[in-house]
């Protein structure tokens, strides 16, 4: 080794004219001996021969060089420089170096040199790429999958924060809202008295332009012949046009909904009801029992919009349907104004905030008003004040964008400095040619762009065949701005800060070899205990690991909430909603279901137990303090509530109406809804509703409504005259010594019988909550997306790392393995120091991944705790997961015969 290395050395020497006869005669001496480097000396020499020719062949080779630099544009070389230079006599003229000979020139180049200069550069770029297919290909993958990535996010991002900024009057659009004191705190409501929207538009003049009231219906039947579709809409005032940039394919905005008897309808609801034909002007049916005429076609309201619906109803129709709520005392409906200009949202709130006071002074409720175009973002509320909102999600996906994109950077950071040693020897020739820094350094950027650019293509399209499945997925209709130039230069933009940025390290970090050293053998890739390259490979896997943890946390918390017991019995246990024929035909409906031994119990309720629809905080009972403030949901029943839905009875008995008419007065408390009373025994205790009074008959135990994450709340069932409106809901359980599929059979005949006009809908309890579940699940899937993302990317460049490893270690393995080594100590000797580093990326990423969950899960009110578990596993699964991937590179190093490894030596 010592005689190569001084072969090297006086090489050098020759080649810049400094070597002195007796270190010639040693050079020819020890070519001598080592006749293996006489084609690496030669090429060598034939290129940077230093000193005049003096033969034919030595001219030739000279002139050959001088036009290979001038093709490379490294020096601008004038034509005198070019020529072959004359002979003359040794003794006259000193022999010139070549860094004399080819000093830089303070010339710019010109369009011709630039243009070869580049293709130049892409034609070595393309080369080295096609060489290296393995490197090619796990960066391409890893750059065009984070890419994709971030592109699916953004496009995201951007339909948030476009969220409700299309209304033209936008800066004037305000959302009434009520804070008041509730458990020690300020609570926020967005909905407001039913009768408060008139009152402001006359009263304040001043202030309001516009006020417009809005009630979701989600149990419309709309019919058109035979045509029947059940789907969302609001009941609204005629003003609603006014406030909301709703563009109408036709109809005009000012009578659209002028007359009790107008509707107006989506694009895509007349398709439904119409077809091709045009809706305007054509009359359809309401719950098949009012008559409605299509005043105008709306456009489909974009995914980036608050107001979803499908139809709009004059807000007349209320009354007709007995929805109307005459009492400022119930907030059941949302409120939004358009303020006149110039009325800021402070001075609004100054002039209106006792309004609701002034009619109820028992109720603490303060009005104020909050900007529409803020709602969605920042429409949380802590205290009775703003406190962030969905804009935490916003910057949690541009977070999660810039770190997988982040990650697919560090692959090719980490990828292209690990191969470092094959290209130390194109920058030692390149800058013993004359290359300076910044050429090498646009060299590897070039490189790196090329790459970005093709990823960036091969994004595209991965974007193009995933956002169908993701828009699905999120439930939103996120698409590519293909007609926007600001697509297109931003996408430009995005990949070549992609290049640059994954580019930049291995940039400089390339172009900073000493050629003196790589031509001497004496460049040495770098041991030491903390390198740049590992705390990359630390920072990516910590980061995928953080995702991992996080997903394994979701999803137990799904599971968890999922698997909680309700409190009722939801086994067989479904529900119809009470619309068109059903109310009427009640009787004979009951009847039927009993005769034919379909259910074995059935009751009235004006919502499904797993919802919530009504709540009040009007009752008083006895020892009350005034300035408590307590919200029971309420449910109206006739019979058999409890029996029903499996309710156990804890005291008392349940509402039966028809046994007991005085049961109209009666009511049913909930545990919870007792403790919050005060009241351990409450059965025979009077509780009053403003002016009513009802009688505690029944205690029963607590369940779970609305939502499987909500926590317990207090809940009273209250007796409801038999001729009452305000069913909503038949409830009833299957037979359950009759098959399923009997019994469902005969239901779907009784309905069709009595309801002949509506489509067929009954709803089993358990299937119906875990579809109201699966918006949130989306979270957790998502989340399991992007730490599966995270993973493969990391993985990737994990593979890539331990292939050159193992490749740079071969002459090791071979040396090992002749002085005895095992193949299973050679693989742990190849794979510790990658293991030791996820590890490393474990042990940061656990308190991280702590931190962020904790903080999730104490949003929620029904929740897991996190437990040692969840880290162990976590970190078991990193490990094999990194072993898995090592493993491959370092047994299949270490099954290498050491013969054909070192053979050269």
């Amino acid at each position: 080794m010592k005689e190569r290395s001084r072969i090297w050395t006086l090489t050098a020497r020759k080649l810049s004219g400094e070597a002195t006869p007796d270190e010639l005669i040693e050079l020819e001496r020890l070519q001598q001996q080592h006749p293996e480097m006489t084609y690496s000396l030669q090429l060598l020499a034939d290129l940077y021969r230093s000193h005049p020719p003096a033969d034919e062949t030595e001219a030739e080779a000279e002139q050959a060089f001088n036009r290979h630099l001038t093709r490379m544009v490294l020096r601008d070389i004038s034509p005198a420089e070019t020529k072959a230079p004359e002979t003359t006599p040794a003794a006259t003229k000193a022999p010139e170096t070549n860094a004399a000979k080819y000093a830089p020139k303070a010339q710019r180049l010109n369009f011709a040199q630039t243009r070869d200069l580049v293709a130049n550069y892409l034609t070595t770029t393309v080369r080295s790429l096609r060489r290296n297919k393995g490197f090619t290909t796990i960066n391409i993958s890893g750059l065009a999958i984070g890419l994709a990535s971030a592109v699916v996010l953004l496009l995201w991002i951007r339909n948030e924060l476009s969220f409700d900024q299309f209304h033209v009057n936008r800066d004037r659009l305000y959302l009434a809202m009520t804070r008041a004191p509730l458990d020690g705190q300020l609570e926020v409501s967005r909905h407001t008295p039913m009768v408060m929207a008139p009152e402001l538009k006359t009263r304040y003049t001043r202030q309001i332009e516009e006020a417009v009231r809005i009630n979701w219906v989600g149990a419309f039947i709309l019919s058109n012949g035979g045509n029947h579709v059940q789907t969302g809409g609001y009941l609204c005032d005629p003003g609603f046009f006014r406030l909301f940039s709703v563009p109408l394919l036709s109809g005009d905005t000012a009578t659209a909904l002028s007359t009790p008897r107008s509707i107006v309808l989506t694009a895509r609801l007349a398709k439904k009801l119409f077809g091709d034909s045009s809706a305007l002007g054509k009359t359809i049916s309401v719950d098949s029992i009012k008559n409605f005429v299509v005043t105008a076609v709306t456009k489909d309201p974009p995914s980036n919009t608050s107001f979803q619906f499908d139809y709009l109803v004059p807000w007349s129709y209320t009354k007709e349907v007995h929805w109307e709520e005459p009492l400022w005392q119930k907030s059941t409906i949302f409120t939004y104004v358009l303020m006149r200009p110039g009325v800021t949202q402070t001075a609004a709130n100054q002039a209106m905030r006792m309004v609701i006071r002034e009619h109820a002074q028992e109720t603490p409720e303060e009005l104020f008003f909050y900007p529409l175009s803020e709602l969605h973002l920042y429409g949380k509320f802590v205290g009775g004040k703003p406190d962030g909102g969905d804009i935490g999600f916003v910057r949690m996906l541009a977070v999660i964008a810039a770190f997988i994109l982040l990650i697919a950077c560090i692959n090719y950071m980490n990828l292209s400095t690990a191969r470092s040693i094959r290209h130390a020897r194109e920058v030692g020739i390149r800058k013993v040619i004359g290359s300076d820094r910044p050429s090498l350094i646009g060299r590897f950027l070039g490189e790196s762009l090329l790459l970005s650019a093709v990823a960036g293509t091969l994004a595209l399209g991965i974007v193009v065949i995933a956002l169908p499945w993701f828009d699905r997925l999120v439930g939103t209709d996120l698409a590519i701005p293909y007609a926007e130039p600001a697509f297109w230069l931003g996408g430009a933009g995005f990949i070549i800060f992609t290049g640059l940025l994954a580019g930049s390290y291995p940039a400089f970090y390339l172009s900073a070899f000493r050629p003196v050293n790589i031509l001497r053998g004496h460049f040495k890739t770098i041991h030491a205990l903390v390198t740049p390259r590992r705390i990359l490979v630390v920072f990516q896997f910590a980061f995928a690991i953080t995702f991992i943890i996080c997903t394994i946390v979701i999803y137990r918390e799904f599971d968890y909430a999922m698997h909680r017991k309700s409190g009722y019995d939801k086994e067989g246990l479904a529900f119809v909603y009470i619309k068109g024929d059903i109310r009427r035909n009640y009787p004979d409906i009951r009847k039927q279901l009993f005769a034919t031994h379909t259910v074995t119990t059935l009751t009235r309720t004006d919502a499904p137990i797993s919802e919530i629809w009504t709540w009040n905080d009007s009752y008083t009972w006895e020892g009350k303090d005034p300035q408590d403030r307590v919200f029971f949901i309420q449910y109206h029943t006739d019979r058999a509530f409890a029996a029903t839905m499996g309710l156990k009875l804890l005291a008392g008995r349940d509402i039966d109406i028809e046994r007991y008419p005085a049961d109209t007065s009666a009511i049913l408390l909930t545990k919870e809804s007792a403790l919050r009373m005060g009241l351990p025994n409450p059965v025979g205790h009077t509780i009053t509703d403003r002016t009513r009074n009802w009688h505690v008959v029944g205690l029963l135990n607590d369940f779970v409504t609305g939502s499987v994450f909500n926590r317990t709340f207090p809940i009273v069932v209250q007796g409801t005259p038999l001729q009452a409106t305000n069913y909503g809901t038949l409830s009833f359980r299957f037979n359950e010594q009759s098959s399923r599929a009997d019994c469902e059979a005969q239901l779907s005949a009784i309905l069709r019988k009595y309801n002949p006009n509506y489509p067929l809908e009954y709803f089993y309890v358990d299937k119906y909550m875990q579809a109201r579940v699966e918006g949130d699940a989306r979270f957790g899937t998502l989340a399991a997306l992007f730490a599966g993302m995270s993973i493969f990317i990391s993985c990737l460049g994990l593979f890539g790392l331990s292939a050159y490893m193992a490749e740079s270690r071969l002459k090791e393995v071979g040396i090992r393995k002749v002085f005895g080594a095992s193949i299973m100590r050679l693989a742990t000797l190849l794979s510790r120091d990658f293991l030791v580093l996820v590890i490393l990326a474990f042990i940061i990423a656990s308190p991280v991944a702590w931190w962020f969950m904790r903080q999730w899960l104490d949003g929620i009110p029904y929740h897991i705790a996190m437990d040692w578990s969840v880290f162990a596993f976590t970190g078991l699964l990193s490990v094999i997961i990194a072993v898995g991937t090592v493993g491959y590179q370092a047994v299949r190093a270490a099954l290498t015969n050491p013969v054909l490894i070192l053979r050269s030596e």
